[in-house]
């Protein structure tokens, strides 16, 4: 995915130079390059010893230069390292890109550029008059650094079979934008991450500006239906609601002081296990109730919303969770059917991975191994860092809890719920959709036709293995904007793809030092 090579790099001397004209026609020819531009910046520095003329020539424009008949003093090479990314876009916004000096631009490029560049070294040398080195003084002298080897949770395979889903899904729906996430709910390891649109870090200059934005990690929106299952279990932990309850959802209508909520499709009565299947939101307001705005409020926070997750990529965003004196009776409810607060797909999946895990909440990381050093998956109340919620206990909910809300009311959605479109004949999987209303800032309230349409699964729903996420943002095309008719199939098709992977993910994605080559380990 990511590989360093050494190119040469074209010089002048323009206090040698005596035919300007000549030498500008002569390397303009081959370099492609403005030639008046050149002239000019020969003409306006006479007595300059170096200016450079283009920097990382291509092997054949190396040959053709050495081939011309300029005088020796008044050119010359300086060997460069070029980052190159042989796959294109794949998995541009997890590895980012280097500029022409090297330095690191997004993604694990700059986020783990500390490791990965080195550290310079130092010689020091006593010269005699004319310039000649007569002694280098060892003592004072430093070697350089080696930048270290690091190694991705990146599966490659996964990771371009999510791309070209992903922009399968682009076509169709023609949205905003788009990202995926495939995730070992239990490490944390993210084994894909990709976002649309996209871009060829090879070619930065082409790059259009809406493809920069990684929106796995700074996409900010409702998460709407699929943040129910985190209040249903929060319900359960603070025993203020039992499995085998029936919740009176009042035929479809239910007064909330001035306000009245209303469900999809009337009922008059449902199980806990249906409030999540049917997406009742009446059913949800009702939860709320019991517990308060309080326990919401620390529900919200306990899942790890409003923090950043601390995965080691620049750009990740907090969400946004506004404090809880600002929560009041509309927001009791509002915010159990996903309103009134605003996640990243990353925080989304990452909090769903605690119900896949048996109530942990781990911090998703990209960096799997250093010099052989194993990165081991850390709980996220543990990490000593402003990214991270404070005070959360690793263990949100009991592992109990956990499991009867993926084996049955998620792995419900799939099977006869709003999630149906996710079906695999043979595999156990459970999810949950989400249709959020994107606001309106003409009207100050939702709009009717601008839709973020959400979907996560995991498989197998007795023993999860593997999370995926799918987000798209505003669809435009014809057809139902729904998750689970525009997320949810490019969810599915993934999540069989990265199960059919497992038995073969011992390997793992190795981005080496700038000076070597990137290799397979395992």
């Amino acid at each position: 995915l990511a590989m360093t090579i050494t190119r040469e790099s074209l010089y002048a001397v323009p206090a040698e130079i005596t035919d300007a004209g000549n030498f500008v026609w002569e390397v303009s020819q081959i370099l492609d390059i403005n030639a008046d531009e050149l002239y000019d910046r020969i003409a306006k520095h006479p007595d300059r010893q170096f200016i450079w003329v283009r920097r990382r020539l291509t092997d054949d424009q190396a040959k053709r230069i050495r081939n011309l008949n300029l005088p020796d003093r008044t050119w010359g090479f300086r060997r460069e390292y070029l980052r190159q990314y042989p796959q294109g876009h794949i998995a541009a916004h997890a590895l980012g890109m280097r500029d022409i000096d090297n330095v690191g631009h997004g993604g694990l490029e700059e986020s783990l550029d500390g490791l990965i560049r080195g550290t310079a070294g130092t010689r020091v040398m006593t010269r005699d008059a004319r310039g000649k080195v007569v002694q280098v003084e060892a003592a004072l002298s430093e070697t350089p650094q080696h930048g270290r080897t690091v190694i991705s949770t990146i599966d490659v395979l996964t990771q371009i079979h999510s791309e070209r889903l992903l922009a399968e899904l682009m076509e169709r729906w023609q949205p905003l934008g788009a990202c995926v996430i495939v995730m070992d709910p239990h490490s944390g390891e993210v084994l894909a991450i990709a976002s649309a649109p996209t871009f060829d870090p090879n070619h930065p200059e082409s790059v259009p500006d809406d493809a920069w934005r990684n929106l796995a990690v700074s996409a900010v929106f409702e998460p709407g239906s699929t943040f129910k299952p985190f209040i249903v279990a929060w319900a359960m932990q603070q025993e203020k609601l039992q499995a085998d309850e029936q919740i009176s959802c009042f035929h479809g209508a239910y007064r909330m002081g001035k306000r009245i909520l209303h469900d999809h499709h009337p009922y008059a009565k449902l199980s806990v296990e249906d409030v999540l299947v049917k997406s009742s939101n009446i059913g949800m307001a009702r939860i709320a109730e019991r517990i308060g705005l309080g326990q919401l409020h620390r529900a919200t926070a306990a899942f790890g919303f409003g923090h950043r997750t601390g995965i080691e990529l620049p750009g990740e965003v907090d969400g946004l969770v506004r404090p809880k004196a600002d929560w009041d009776n509309y927001s009791l409810g509002s915010i159990p059917m996903g309103q009134e607060l605003a996640v990243t797909p990353l925080q989304l999946i990452t909090a769903h991975a605690a119900l896949a895990n048996g109530g942990r909440l781990v911090r998703p990381h990209l960096l799997l191994d250093s010099n052989s050093e194993q990165v081991a998956p850390t709980p996220l109340s543990s990490i000593d860092t402003v990214n991270a919620s404070p005070g959360i206990e690793s263990k949100i909910v009991r592992p109990e809890i956990a499991d009867w809300i993926v084996r049955h009311p998620m792995k419900g959605v799939v099977e006869r719920g709003t999630g149906k479109n996710a079906r695999i004949d043979g595999m156990s999987i459970f999810g949950k959709t989400g249709t959020a209303q994107k606001p309106d800032p003409e009207t100050g309230g939702y709009s009717n036709t601008k839709h973020v349409c959400s979907f996560i699964c995991g498989a197998p729903a007795e023993n999860p293995e593997l999370l995926v996420l799918v987000m798209v943002d505003e669809p435009t095309a014809d057809g139902l904007h729904y998750g689970g008719t525009v997320a949810a199939p490019t969810a599915a098709r993934l999540l069989q793809f990265a199960l059919n992977r497992l038995p073969h993910l011992s390997g793992r994605m190795t981005v080496r030092p700038e000076h070597d080559l990137p290799v397979r380990v395992r």
